[in-house]
């Protein structure tokens, strides 16, 4: 499992890159050794399916990484202290090492497996989405090879996220000698930001952040133009729609300025299904056996499965490597918890309660 981990972070894979295609190259190599039939997409997806009885369980990754080229140089691969180092090591190589591994343990099983690696998750899955949702039709269950949380739990529920921006189009004018003649869109923008943070809703976990503003051309000038980039995430389908109105009757303080929203939801909420509720209590029961404490947990971030959540199937998350530091340049994956984490999703491989 070490070996094939070092192979994997040392092929560096940001999103669109060739390193993609060649992290997916190598984990269709030791699919097919587990007697899988792999076949790439058009973005190069891979999909390869297990024989097996009934619906396929889908299992779900992710081939690459938020890291440029060339950080292996400055974060090369290292292992010390039980813990694995590396650009893209725990989101999520070392997750993919945990579900090939989890697939050899699983020899025994007789249910059909079908998985699927996305090559563009980082970016939203933008590529992928269409033909994840085809191949996850049909499926039985999902399982989301993503990282647990903090403390080891599953997860059972991710928020939906939107991507907007808002243009504010005003006048331009002098600022010394004709500023009244203007319409300043940056002023505009400074009410419509108040407007927006006062959207969330700690309650119902809803979040509204404006991450990103630009506006003006010139000190001198009164701004003609202005924008801003917003993040939402909301828990529910319900919390969409009234987030959607909320958007589309904002209202221009300034007389004269214009506001336009463009965007949408990149991802919807995945809330849990019944079905997915029994996924958890049978890894639960799994992971009693293997001296783990499991529990479900609702994820402020998205995932794949919020993707196929959306087409009907059961998904259960987080069952990849431990560790911490995604995106961050102490990123880590927990050795010894790669073999534990295989063996519990082999289990649900096996029996996964359905």
């Amino acid at each position: 499992m070490l070996d094939l981990l070092r192979e994997l972070v040392e092929i560096e894979s940001p999103t669109y890159s060739g390193g993609v295609r060649r992290v997916a190259e190598v984990c269709a190599r030791e699919l097919e050794a587990l007697g899988a039939h792999p076949r790439f997409l058009d973005g190069d997806h891979l999909v390869a399916e297990l024989d097996g009885d009934g619906p396929p369980l889908l299992l779900v990754g992710h081939t690459d990484t938020v890291w440029p080229e060339g950080t292996i140089a400055q974060m090369p691969f290292r292992a010390e202290n039980k813990r694995a180092y590396g650009p893209g090591v725990y989101d999520m190589k070392g997750c993919l090492v945990v579900l090939v591994e989890a697939i050899r343990l699983a020899g025994d099983r007789t249910r059909a497996l079908r998985v699927f690696l996305t090559a563009d998750e980082e970016m939203g899955s933008r590529k992928a989405r269409p033909h994840l949702e085809r191949e996850a039709q049909g499926c039985a269950a999902a399982f989301i090879v993503e990282p647990p949380g903090s403390s080891g739990n599953l997860k059972t529920a991710r928020k939906g996220l939107g991507r907007f921006r808002l243009t504010i189009t005003g006048r331009p004018a002098h600022a010394g000698t004709h500023r009244d003649e203007g319409i300043s869109a940056t002023e505009e923008l400074a009410h419509q930001i108040l407007a927006l943070h006062a959207l969330n809703d700690d309650e119902r976990g809803v979040t509204v952040n404006v991450g990103v503003v630009r506006g003006g051309t010139s000190e001198n000038v009164v701004a003609a133009e202005a924008e801003a980039d917003v993040d939402i995430r909301v828990p529910r389908y319900e919390d969409r729609d009234r987030l959607e109105a909320a958007l589309a009757s904002l209202q221009p303080h300034l007389e004269g300025a214009r506001l336009e929203v463009t965007g949408g939801w990149t991802r919807p909420p995945l809330e849990p299904l019944p079905a997915a509720e029994r996924l958890l209590e049978q890894a639960q029961r799994h992971g009693r056996a293997l001296g783990l404490d499991l529990a479900g947990e609702s994820s402020g971030g998205g995932s794949d499965g919020n993707l196929v959540g959306a087409v009907g199937v059961p998904v259960l998350d987080g069952l990849g490597a431990e560790g911490g530091g995604a995106h961050a340049p102490d990123e880590h994956v927990v050795l010894t918890s790669m073999p534990v984490r295989a063996e519990l999703l082999a289990r649900l491989l096996r029996n996964p309660g359905l």
